[in-house]
């Protein structure tokens, strides 16, 4: 009985012959398409054209005229033992992103180093990446051991080399082997068997006799597959929620490929970092029973017994299991950076995480590293092909685990202007702004006391979304009459409807705060937009559309209430011309005439957001 299917990915510097390695490991073992060998020499013969055993990988017409491989290769392949996916990436400097992608999904590699050109920088900075990949199984490939002469000097001289290199990536490989990929020595068998076989009236300096070790193809055997990840902890990345509105199907089936662990209907999942839960109702397949479970691997979907607003990029994890994903807008990181710009800090990128996509800033720079040689460069600033430990700052907490723990959920990669740019793996997630109150939320919910009344129902109702509309501006900006207006409006419309004014809450809610003193401690305030948040959570629960206003309101404090309520239930809306702070709003009234036509706007914006229909 074979192995499981273990990915391979074969790195190298450019020219250095991987993809003429690969190509002769398929032609030696018959694994090839019927026919497909003959076929590449024919066109090579026509084409007047050298063959070479990269053409039954470089299928590309611009890949075969520059000699050079520009994409990840997928090749199927297998041995007595197990079935491989070998991911063939590019060696060019100018590719090295490519390789990224193909290197991201391997567990093991293979590392192709030219026997006459020796170690070379790419060399380093492949082997330094396969170690910010979590990829510590490597087989070394000393390739090109004709040109010269087998030479076992030069082969030990480079294995010496790059072993020292790599100790200090605490990268051992498993074998270090001589090869020949255009004569075949030591690929699917060894230089003597090829010198008796082949090379009969060859003597032993035209291959590697001196050489004992495993070939190519045994090599890949002795890998090591990873082990399963049904038994760890259970994750997967929301990719979407898929609704169904025929026949009375009300289902919303959350969708995903568990990245590990085990999901059977009744288990209680939550989902980060919003921190909302819920029972496993069924598992959802396409026209098919539904089964009795999902398992690590398989791109499912489920339903829930009850029906929470869960959206794209969460991570859905079991209660009780341990580790929990860990959420933060901080976290300490190691990436490597592919940008023609060099990563700074001030500049907005995006952030590509599981299924979670969030605008990410350079916070910290911990370390600048040479990739080649792993030396500190002591620089500031992360440019091309640099190696960095780093602070990333995300625009909002997202869900993420510890590379080492879970590579799945701790990899990710940097995007600029709509390139992938860098990436690298979660080392520590650090304490943001937010973190005790998350803490304090996630017990609330936790222990909170739900309604028999499903808020499905209440909405149905109602014919609304519960929704909090924050109405802010400066002292005189005509904020509060417009918010009142805006309550007259949608109860006229039928609408269940509240306005709160913070005032209502700070001399009751707030009082012990208040007590003995005349003014509104600045300290204070962001205790008092806590605890207005606490108090909108209860009427939100409720159904109503809430309708709050409080002067000059800043982004931490709405990403505090977001914190609390979650972003997808607020709405916040910023009136008069001047902005004072630095909120984001959904809508800016900069220039309402009228009360009227100001409530009006909000009506339109909810309208359009499907908060609450116009009537008919």
């Amino acid at each position: 009985m074979q192995d499981k299917l273990i990915n391979i990915v074969i790195v190298g510097h450019v020219d250095h012959g991987k993809s003429t390695v690969i190509g002769r490991l398929l032609a030696d073992t018959n694994s090839l398409p019927e026919g497909k060998l003959e076929q590449v020499k024919k066109t090579c013969e026509r084409n007047a054209k050298p063959f070479e055993y990269a053409f039954l990988l470089d299928a590309l017409k611009d890949e075969q005229s520059q000699g050079i491989t520009i994409d990840a290769a997928r090749v199927f392949f297998r041995t007595t033992k197990r079935h491989y996916l070998i991911l063939d990436a590019p060696g060019h400097i100018e590719f090295l992103k490519n390789m990224v992608t193909g290197a991201s999904h391997a567990e093991c590699a293979l590392l192709v180093i030219d026997a006459a050109e020796g170690v070379q920088e790419n060399s380093r900075r492949h082997g330094t990446m396969l170690s910010l990949l979590g990829i510590k199984q490597v087989a070394v490939l000393v390739n090109k051991m004709d040109l010269v002469d087998y030479s076992r000097t030069v082969f030990d001289s480079i294995v010496e080399e790059f072993q020292a290199f790599l100790s200090q990536l605490d990268v051992e490989p498993v074998a270090w082997i001589p090869v020949s990929g255009m004569q075949g020595d030591n690929i699917a068998s060894s230089t003597n068997d090829n010198i008796a076989s082949n090379n009969g009236d060859c003597v032993a300096a035209c291959g590697s006799p001196w050489y004992e070790g495993p070939t190519v193809l045994e090599a890949l055997d002795r890998f090591k597959a990873a082990p399963p990840l049904d038994d760890k902890p259970f994750r997967m990345p929301v990719q979407d929620v898929y609704k169904f509105t025929r026949a009375a199907d009300d289902r919303r089936i959350v969708a995903g490929t568990v990245e590990s662990g085990r999901l059977r209907p009744g288990d209680e999942v939550i989902f980060y970092p919003s921190g909302k839960r819920s029972h496993v109702k069924r598992i959802e397949v396409f026209n098919a029973e539904s089964p009795a479970g999902a398992v690590c691997g398989q791109a499912t979907g489920f339903t829930l017994t009850e029906q929470i607003y869960v959206k794209r990029g969460e991570l859905a994890a079991r209660a009780g299991e341990k580790p929990a994903p860990l959420v933060s807008s901080r976290f300490a990181v190691s990436l490597f950076w592919l940008g023609r710009k060099p990563l700074a800090t001030g500049r907005d990128y995006t952030l590509k995480l599981g299924a979670a996509r969030v605008p990410v800033r350079l916070a910290e720079v911990r370390k600048v590293i040479d990739a080649s040689d792993l030396s500190d460069t002591g620089k500031s600033a992360i440019e091309r092909h640099d190696v960095a430990e780093c602070v990333l700052q995300t625009q909002r907490a997202i869900a993420l685990d510890l590379a080492d723990d879970f590579p799945g959920t701790g990899r990710f990669v940097l995007v600029d202007d709509y390139e992938i740019a860098g990436g690298g793996i979660v080392r520590e997630a650090l304490a943001d702004q937010q973190s005790e109150l998350r803490r304090r939320v996630f017990i609330r919910d936790s222990k909170w006391v739900g309604s028999d009344l499903h808020p499905i129902e209440r909405s149905r109702r109602y014919n609304q979304r519960a929704t909090l509309v924050l109405i802010t501006g400066e002292v005189a900006s005509g904020r509060k009459d417009v918010a009142r207006l805006l309550e007259r409006s949608l109860f006229e419309e039928g609408k269940f409807v509240y306005y709160l004014g913070i005032g209502s809450i700070r001399y009751g809610v707030d009082a012990d705060i208040l007590e003995g003193r005349s003014d509104e401690p600045d300290e204070d305030r962001l205790e008092h937009i806590r605890r207005m948040a606490e108090v909108a959570n209860i009427l939100l629960h409720a159904g109503l559309i809430l309708i709050i206003t409080a002067r000059d309101i800043t982004q931490n404090e709405l990403d505090i209430m977001r914190t609390v309520l979650g972003d997808e239930i607020i709405e916040s809306v910023w009136v008069g011309e001047r902005k004072t702070t630095d909120l984001a709003p959904t809508l800016h009234l900069d220039n309402v005439s009228d009360t009227a036509e100001g409530a009006g706007r909000i009506i339109d914006m909810l309208q359009r957001k499907g908060i609450v229909f116009k009537p008919w």
